[in-house]
């Protein structure tokens, strides 16, 4: 298997062989979190095809610096946008509106989307997960990122429901605090 950085080349030659070096290093992380927000494996597959052209696309002239997180974002973009665009809606079962609502009692703006997306918050969010414990963060990112639901991230990990609910509820709160400590207001 290639390190990213060969992969990347591969995508700076214009070679092929780079989205089939991609699909077989990042192929199943790729699935599963379009899966966990689309909860169909044949939409999650056609996320990873629509992530894999927008790669080839952005690079050139894109170089990203981590290789797996910018397949994430790319593929949870997609994803998300499948879902609006009401092809997954009944399987979506709210989750991201559900998630973004939670999150917008303590990130700043309107436009949680767009704030998410901006460098400062996003540097913010990296040290704030980085001060967190692993079940925490875990918990955070499952929520927050793949957009699973309480009850799945109970499952995942075995915990109550009430344990990964009151944990998104301190970890929120600690967010909060922690971006108003960072001068970003709420």
């Amino acid at each position: 298997m290639h390190a990213d950085s060969d992969i990347i080349a591969l995508y700076l030659q214009r070679s092929e062989t780079a989205l089939e070096e991609t699909q077989h290093k990042y192929g199943a992380y790729c699935r599963s979190a379009a899966y966990g927000i689309l909860h169909d494996v044949h939409l999650a597959e056609e996320c990873l095809n629509d992530a894999l052209l927008r790669c080839w696309n952005s690079i050139p002239p894109h170089e990203p610096e981590n290789l797996r997180t910018y397949l994430g974002k790319l593929v949870r973009n997609v994803a998300i946008n499948r879902l609006e665009a009401g092809t997954a809606a009944k399987r979506g079962g709210g989750q991201r509106e559900l998630a973004l609502e939670e999150l917008s009692q303590c990130l700043p703006a309107e436009d949680t989307d767009a704030i998410v997306d901006s460098l400062t918050i996003r540097h913010a969010l990296d040290q704030f997960l980085e001060s967190l414990s692993q079940d925490s963060r875990r918990i955070f990112v499952r929520r927050y990122w793949f957009l699973d639901s309480v009850q799945d991230i109970a499952r995942a990990y075995g915990f109550t429901e009430s344990k990964v609910s009151v944990s998104l509820h301190h970890t929120r709160e600690k967010l909060r605090k922690y971006l108003k400590k960072e001068g970003i207001t709420v």
